[in-house]
C-alpha cells in the first residue's frame, strides 16, 4: 500500500493513496506482483511497488496477506500476496505495458474506485490503523563460529566469514526502515553485525549493555522499557542482540499488549524482528530470517 502526505489548504495534511490500472484486466488495483526465484516477500514487494509505481519506498508496518484464486479451469491455483504499509519517497511514474495509469487519490476515493474485494479489504486494515508508527528492527547477531572452539573471552569471538556475509546482507533490508538509530550489545560479534549498516547511513553504534545476556537476565525489564521508548514516528531503531535475550524479550513485549507470536520464537544468527508501536505499545511483530 503506497501513500504520501497531502497538503492541504483548508486542514490539517491528509493521506492520499497509489492506485493503479492495468490494462490488461482494466482495473484499478494496489501495485503488487509476483516473486521471482529465491526472492524474500519483502524484497519482492518493495521491487514490484517501484518498479510499477517509480516511487522509492519505505516500509512502515505490516497489512496482512489476502489469499485469493488466480485463473481458471485445471490451471486454476491459490496465490497469497503480503502487503505493508509503504511511505512514498519521491520518484516519477512512467507508463509501461503492464501499469499505464497512476492516480494518488484519497482514501475515500480509493475505496470508490478499487476494482477488487481483496484490495479493499487491505485498504481497510491500513485506514483503520494509526499511520505514524515506529519500527524497532531486533538483529540477532550474525554467525561467530562456535563458542567452545574460541580460546579468548568470549566477549571478543567475532563475526566468521558468513557472519560479514549476512552483516552485510543486512544493510539492504534494515535500510528500508529509514533508519535513524543503531544500538547494540557490547560483544564484538554484535557490534560488527551492524557495523556496515551504521557505515551505509552514516550513524554512530551507541553500546548498551541492556541487550546483552551477561546482563539481561534480572534486567529484563530495564530492556523492554529502553525498547519501547526507542526511536520516533515514522522513523527506524535497529537493536543488536543475542539468542539468548531476543526470544525472551519479545515474548515477554508480545504478551503484555496481547501480540501474537507463533511459539516458539524463532530467531536465527543474522535474523530480524521487526517489532511496529504505536506509541509505546506494540501493534505488529514479523521475522525476516538471515538473508544470508
Amino acid at each position: 500500500m503506497l501513500w504520501r502526505t497531502a497538503n492541504s489548504s483548508t486542514g490539517p495534511p491528509g493521506v492520499e493513496i497509489a492506485i493503479i490500472h492495468r490494462p490488461r484486466y482494466d482495473d484499478w488495483s494496489i501495485p503488487k506482483g509476483k516473486l521471482v526465484p529465491g526472492e524474500s516477500d519483502i524484497e519482492g514487494a518493495i521491487r514490484e511497488v517501484t518498479e510499477e509505481t517509480g516511487y522509492r519506498v519505505q516500509i512502515r508496518r505490516p497489512l496482512g496477506e489476502v489469499s485469493y484464486n488466480k485463473g481458471s479451469g485445471p490451471a486454476q491455483r491459490m496465490k497469497t500476496v503480503r502487503y505493508w504499509s509503504m511511505h512514498a519517497e519521491g520518484g516519477v511514474f512512467s507508463p509501461s505495458r503492464e501499469v499505464d495509469q497512476l492516480r494518488w487519490v484519497s482514501i475515500d476515493e480509493a475505496f470508490s474506485l478499487l476494482s477488487h474485494k481483496r484490495d479493499l479489504s487491505i485498504l481497510r486494515t491500513f485506514a483503520e490503523g494509526p499511520l505514524l508508527t515506529r519500527s524497532i528492527l531486533v538483529v540477532r547477531h550474525g554467525s561467530a563460529g562456535n563458542r567452545s572452539s574460541w580460546t579468548g573471552d568470549d566477549e571478543e569471538r567475532p563475526l566468521d566469514e558468513t557472519g560479514v556475509a549476512q552483516a552485510e546482507g543486512l544493510v539492504w533490508l534494515l535500510t528500508r526502515f529509514d533508519v535513524r538509530e543503531i544500538i547494540s550489545a557490547p560483544p564484538v560479534r554484535c557490534l560488527q553485525t551492524v557495523e556496515p549498516l551504521g557505515g551505509a547511513v552514516g550513524l554512530t553504534i551507541t553500546e548498551d549493555p541492556a541487550f546483552a545476556e551477561a546482563h539481561y537476565y534480572g534486567h529484563e525489564s530495564e530492556a523492554g522499557r529502553l525498547l519501547r521508548n526507542a526511536g520516533g514516528d515514522g522513523t527506524g531503531t535497529v537493536i543488536c542482540s543475542q539468542g539468548g535475550v531476543i526470544p525472551d524479550l519479545l515474548a515477554r513485549l508480545a504478551a503484555k499488549d496481547r501480540v501474537e507470536l507463533a511459539e516458539p520464537v524463532v530467531a536465527k544468527k543474522g535474523s530480524v524482528w521487526s517489532l511496529t508501536f504505536a506509541g509505546g505499545k506494540l501493534l505488529a511483530a514479523e521475522y525476516f530470517p538471515p538473508m544470508a
